[in-house]
């Protein structure tokens, strides 16, 4: 669906985008991640066809966004960070306005009103769009792009400034979107590039440095093997108890909610198992195990490891 192929962007001397390829599968809500300045914005406004590549190729749907960018385009729906919204235009102008722009081929009445009812903006329909909240003006943003139905989305931030009810909403809407859809998802929220994206693919200094799942990444970048448990029994005494177990490295003792038991942080060995060893000498002194967990790296953890590790790249 989406193909890019050794993009590369100069400005002068100064290289923004560096030999990256991806590709986006029909169906694929993909996040793509990166600090400021790291070529993001540059890909995003290349992918769309707002800026032109210094080398390298995309192509959307089959069509290359340089030698055929009528046709590039007409398969993309595009919000960008600041909505192109006419504030003194009620929505119902400005839908019907960014119809005709498009050239949309489509039953106009009827696909407008199958598209506000898909972003739940019919109640507003009449409404200027100066007027609206935040989140209804990103609602009415979201519902220009979808003008057409084109096979791919390309969404710039969608929740930035929203509450936290607006962007559990605008998440919805996205993973249902992608039902039908091939979804590009760039944002700063790292939880909702998790919660959203089926893949990541983290842009850093203009190359990728990470193309894989959230799970595979938090898999692959968690070097030390960390356990949360909680066990029935004296916290000092137990945490020794677990500390002289072979291929544990170190015990932290944390805030138990539960009286009579206590918490413990386990840093393990790379390739160390303490699982049977953990239970044997746990039940030889009838100190039950409550509660055990792996604590793999969080998101978060994964994108400063990539962007601000040492060297300004992978550790």
């Amino acid at each position: 669906m989406i193909e890019v192929k050794n993009l590369t962007k100069r400005y002068g001397t100064h290289c923004a985008v560096d030999n990256i390829s991806f590709q986006v599968d029909a169906g694929q809500i993909l996040g793509f991640l990166g600090p400021n300045g790291a070529g993001k914005s540059t890909t995003m406004n290349i992918l769309t066809g707002y800026l032109s590549a210094t080398s390298g190729t995309v192509t959307i749907n089959g069509h290359d966004i340089l030698d055929e960018p009528n046709e590039a385009k007409a398969n993309i729906g595009y919000l960008p960070e600041q909505p192109p919204l006419y504030l003194d235009m009620t929505v119902r102008e400005y839908l019907d306005f960014m119809f005709d722009l498009k050239k949309c081929a489509l039953p106009r009445k009827k696909h407008i009103a199958e598209i506000c009812k898909v972003m739940k903006i019919e109640h507003v329909y009449g409404r200027l769009i100066k007027n609206l909240s935040k989140g209804y003006k990103q609602r009415v943003g979201m519902a220009q792009a979808l003008i057409g139905n084109p096979p791919v989305l390309i969404l710039d931030e969608p929740t930035v400034g929203l509450d936290p009810n607006q962007i559990i909403e605008i998440r919805a809407l996205i993973k249902s979107l992608g039902k039908h859809h091939t979804v590009i998802l760039s944002s700063h929220i790292l939880p909702e590039i998790e919660a959203v994206c089926d893949r990541i693919v983290v842009i850093n200094e203009g190359k990728i440095v990470a193309d894989d799942t959230a799970a595979n990444l938090s898999a692959k970048f968690s070097e030390d093997s960390r356990l949360q448990i909680t066990v029935a029994g004296p916290a000092k005494e137990t945490a020794e108890l677990v500390a002289s177990i072979p291929g544990v490295e170190k015990v932290s003792i944390l805030a138990s909610k539960e009286v009579g038991t206590c918490a413990l942080a386990v840093e393990v060995a790379e390739g160390a198992d303490i699982r049977r060893d953990l239970f044997t000498r746990l039940s030889q002194k009838n100190w039950p195990l409550l509660y055990s967990k792996t604590t793999a790296m969080s998101l978060e953890d994964i994108f400063i490891n990539l962007t601000v590790g040492q060297n300004g790249g992978i550790k």
